[in-house]
């Protein structure tokens, strides 16, 4: 049964109190960067989860916003692949490649986690997929394929070695291999949530043999929800004094637009939106950090056609095609740097926005993420 959300609180009368200062000293990038896909998220399905939640969701009321075209080096209609490659690098890439150039010579293209890592920044993967889908593969691996898991697993294993790697298990991944790397294994819930997170520096959350279940109808009794994983991977990557960079993915919101099936879909945009909500809460008061919300692309070709109150899923409608569509997505952004999202953005700007320089006059929202006023919804039995 699916669990019914506490109403957020409206975010349409924040104050957001401004001032001409920056958010971290000037001339430098974000310390950390929290980098948030909704996997076949576009503006419909933020919509529909806001009409069942009765309230926003924790992302809509971020200072910073705009929408990101979405299309591959080869498609006007991209896939996951090229899509999360475009963002992590910074460049196009064909559909189904991770982060490799093709086109191109073939050559491996530095990622947002290669990037932070090189500067000796610990990093993270978190996504409800399992670890070698395409999305996080392209943050933490290269292949022409991306289905080439065990060469993903290899990659994240024993080159680009992610201090947190929690995910749907299996597909390339094997708890033998990550030990051998040098990781701590956990394969539960209670496993995960039992982790010294003060002294733990690599881990690998390996969870069930597949994706993780869908919110709406999945027994969590054993698993771990992405909230939850959010929670733990924040806990251990906090500790690097240089900062992070932690790419979390809500990967299941793109099978239930596949499947059409809305009830699915509005419970995983609102799990998302609870470990927004969770960054959010962790990044409040800071200055020296990045949070950015956004797709790779959306699917489904849903739109809203009747808000059927709190609680209740709204009518909508579905192109008959289904599957990914060509349409802009989302983005929202609070913290340094969040003052380069705007208008209509390329989703390779993003990997700019990550990396590059605070800009010298960059509005800083002295409220801060905590104070936001936003309540989480109470998870029931």
């Amino acid at each position: 049964m699916c669990r019914r959300r506490r109403a957020l609180v409206a975010v349409t009368g924040l104050l957001f109190l401004f001032a001409a200062a920056s958010a971290a000293p000037a001339g430098l990038p974000p310390k950390n960067v929290i980098f948030l896909i909704g996997d076949g998220m576009g503006f419909e399905q933020v919509k529909a989860a806001r009409c069942f939640n009765g309230g926003a969701l924790s992302f809509e009321g971020l200072p910073y916003t705009g929408s990101v075209t979405t299309y591959s080096a080869n498609n006007a209609v991209t896939d996951s692949a090229a899509a999360a490659t475009a963002m992590a690098t910074g460049q196009k890439v064909n559909n189904d490649v991770v982060s490799v150039a093709l086109p191109g010579d073939g050559s491996e293209l530095e990622t947002l986690l290669e990037h932070f890592s090189a500067g000796g920044k610990a990093t993270g993967l978190v996504t409800t997929t399992y670890m070698t889908h395409a999305t996080p593969a392209a943050f933490g691996a290269h292949d022409p394929s991306r289905n080439n898991t065990s060469n993903i697993a290899g990659d994240y294993l024993n080159q680009t070695r992610p201090n947190v790697l929690f995910g749907g298990g299996e597909n390339g991944m094997t708890s033998a291999a990550a030990t051998t790397a040098g990781y701590t294994v956990v394969t539960n819930r209670a496993g995960m949530q039992g982790l010294d997170t003060g002294t733990t520096t690599f881990a690998s959350g390996q969870f069930g043999t597949t994706h993780l279940p869908y919110e709406y109808d999945g027994d969590y009794s054993t698993l771990p929800h992405l909230s939850e994983m959010t929670t733990t991977a924040l806990d251990i990557l906090d500790n690097d004094p240089d900062g992070f960079f932690l790419m979390l993915e809500g990967g299941r919101i793109d099978h239930a637009g596949h499947d059409k099936n809305l009830a699915r879909l509005v419970q995983e945009t609102l799990e998302f939106s609870d470990a927004v909500q969770l960054v959010l809460d962790w990044a409040g008061g800071r200055t020296d950090t990045l949070v950015l919300v956004t797709a790779d692309h959306e699917t489904g070709g849903l739109a809203v056609t009747g808000n059927n109150g709190a609680g209740n899923y709204p009518s909508v409608t579905w192109s008959p095609a289904g599957g990914h569509t060509a349409t802009n997505v989302p983005i929202y952004a609070w913290g340094v740097n969040a003052s380069l999202v705007s208008g209509t953005m390329n989703n390779t700007d993003l990997f700019n926005v990550a990396t590059a320089p605070e800009p010298a006059t960059l509005l800083l929202l002295t409220a801060g993420a905590a104070g936001l006023g936003l309540a989480r919804r109470r998870r029931t039995a």
